[in-house]
C-alpha cells in the first residue's frame, strides 16, 4: 500500500500543537492538583503553601538563544549581587550563563523551539522576563500560573519592528527610549487591546558592549578600515547588491570587513558561499562570523548597512560616520505598518546622522567615502539619537532588577 507524504501547513501545524499543550497542561495540573491535595491531608499544612512550595518560581528568565546573553548578563549579575535566587530557562546548550560561576542564578536548558514552549507554557511563576515576542499568538502562550509577563527589548530602536502582533500580549514592556513608548500606545488604541506597562530602563547590551569593547586595544598601524554589515532578507544590501558594491570596494585597497547578518549563515548560505568564494583572493577582504560584533566595530573607521540594528550599535558606541542604503523596507509583516504614514524614529535619525548611498554611488565609492568629512552637524546629530534611545545608560540591569522584584512583591 502506498501513502501520500502528510503536508501539514504552519497554521495548522500551530493550532496542532497548541491542542497538544493544552492537552498536555490539563494532564499535567491534573495529576498535580491531585498531588497537592494527598500532600493537604497527609501533612496538614494548606494548599497553597504546598503549590507554592513544590513549583512556584518568583523571577524567570527566559533566553532563547545565544546572541541575548548580553541582554540578560546585567540582569543576572544584579540579582546575584543581592542573593536572590532567579531561574534562568535557555535555549543555548552553551549559554555563558553556564559558566559565569553564578550562585543565586539557576540555568537550566530547556531545549528548543515547541520543546521549549511546551515547558514554558506550564510555568508557575511570578514573572518571566524575555525578548522572545509573539507572546499569545503562535505557540508561544501565557500560562494561568504565571503573574506577570514582560518583555524586554534588546535594540534601541523602534519597538514596532517586530512581526504583527510582537508585543500585543505582554503585561509590560521594558524600554531603551522614551520615545519608544508613543508607537506602542497607538497600537495600543488601535487595536483596542489592554494598556501595558511602559517602563524605560535602558539597554542592557550595550552596557555590556561598552564596557567590553573599552577593554579592546587600538590597533598599532591602523588600516583605514570600512565595515560592511547589513540586515538579511531581500532587501539587504548583500543580497540585494552584492558584487555590485563589493567589486568596487575591494579595488579601494582598504580593509573590507564584511560582517553578515547572523540570521543570513542559515537563510542565505548560498549567496554568501558565492560571495566568499568571488573574493577568497583578495587580500584586504575580511569576513566576520563572530558572535559579538564590538571587534569589527572598534576597527571600523566607517561603516556602511542598510537598515539594521547594527547601525545604532556603531554610532552609539563608537561616534563615527555611517553611510546607509535605503533598500525598500516592505513594512507589511511588522507592526509598524499599523502606524499608516507615521515615519519611524530610526529612518528619521538615521537621515540626520548618517549619508544615503546609492546604487548609481557605487562605481565611486572610494571617492564618495573620502569626501565624506565628519561634521559637527553630524555629530551633534549622533548625540541627539544617542540620548533619545540608550538611556539611564549603564543602569539598567539594576533597573530591570528593581521593576521585576516590585512585580512579585506588589
Amino acid at each position: 500500500m502506498n501513502f501520500l507524504p502528510l503536508y501539514i501547513d504552519p497554521g495548522t501545524g500551530s493550532m496542532l500543537f497548541s491542542i497538544l499543550i493544552a492537552a498536555v497542561a490539563t494532564i499535567s495540573f491534573g495529576a498535580r492538583a491531585l498531588w497537592i491535595k494527598l500532600r493537604v491531608v497527609f501533612s496538614g499544612k494548606k494548599a497553597g503553601n504546598i503549590a507554592k512550595d513544590l513549583n512556584s518560581k518568583p523571577y524567570v528568565i527566559y533566553n532563547e538563544g545565544m546572541q541575548y546573553w548580553n541582554t540578560f548578563k546585567p540582569v543576572c549579575d544584579e540579582f546575584e549581587k543581592r542573593q536572590i535566587e532567579l531561574t534562568y530557562y535557555t535555549s543555548a546548550q552553551k549559554d555563558p550563563c553556564f559558566e559565569a560561576g553564578y550562585k543565586y542564578v539557576k540555568p537550566e536548558f530547556i531545549g528548543e523551539g515547541n520543546i521549549a514552549f511546551a515547558k514554558l507554557n506550564m510555568l508557575d511563576a511570578g514573572i518571566v522576563l524575555m525578548t522572545t515576542p509573539g507572546l499569545g499568538v503562535y505557540q508561544l502562550k501565557r500560562s494561568k500560573r504565571v503573574k506577570h509577563y514582560s518583555h524586554v527589548l534588546h535594540m534601541p530602536n523602534d519597538a514596532t519592528t517586530y512581526r504583527l502582533f510582537g508585543l500585543d500580549f505582554f503585561d509590560s514592556v521594558l524600554l531603551t527610549g522614551d520615545y519608544q513608548k508613543t508607537d506602542i500606545q497607538f497600537l495600543e488604541e488601535q487595536r483596542g487591546i489592554n494598556k501595558k506597562e511602559l517602563v524605560t530602563t535602558g539597554c542592557t547590551y550595550l552596557d555590556v558592549y561598552k564596557e567590553n569593547i573599552a577593554k579592546i586595544p587600538e590597533e598599532e598601524n591602523h588600516p583605514f578600515t570600512v565595515l560592511v554589515s547589513p540586515s538579511w532578507g531581500d532587501v539587504g544590501i548583500l543580497k540585494k547588491f552584492g558584487e555590485k558594491l563589493l567589486d568596487p570596494l575591494s579595488k579601494t585597497g582598504w580593509r573590507i570587513i564584511i560582517r553578515p547578518h547572523p540570521q543570513s549563515k542559515k537563510s542565505e548560505a548560498d549567496m554568501l558561499a558565492s560571495l566568499e568564494e568571488r573574493y577568497k583572493d583578495n587580500q584586504n577582504i575580511e569576513w566576520d562570523y563572530e558572535r559579538q560584533n564590538i571587534f569589527s566595530l572598534k576597527k571600523a573607521d566607517i561603516m556602511i548597512s542598510d537598515f539594521s540594528g547594527i547601525i545604532f550599535d556603531y554610532t552609539f558606541l563608537c561616534d563615527k560616520p555611517v553611510l546607509y542604503v535605503n533598500a525598500g523596507m516592505d513594512l507589511r509583516p511588522y507592526d509598524a505598518y499599523d502606524l499608516g504614514d507615521k515615519k519611524l524614529w530610526q529612518y528619521e535619525s538615521l537621515e540626520k546622522f548618517g549619508k544615503q548611498l546609492d546604487e548609481k554611488d557605487f562605481e565611486n565609492i572610494k571617492e564618495v567615502i573620502q569626501n565624506m568629512s565628519d561634521s559637527k552637524e553630524l555629530a551633534q546629530a549622533r548625540a541627539a539619537a544617542k540620548a533619545q534611545a540608550w538611556m539611564y545608560e549603564g543602569e539598567a540591569g539594576k533597573r530591570i532588577a528593581d521593576f521585576m522584584i516590585s512585580k512579585v512583591e506588589a
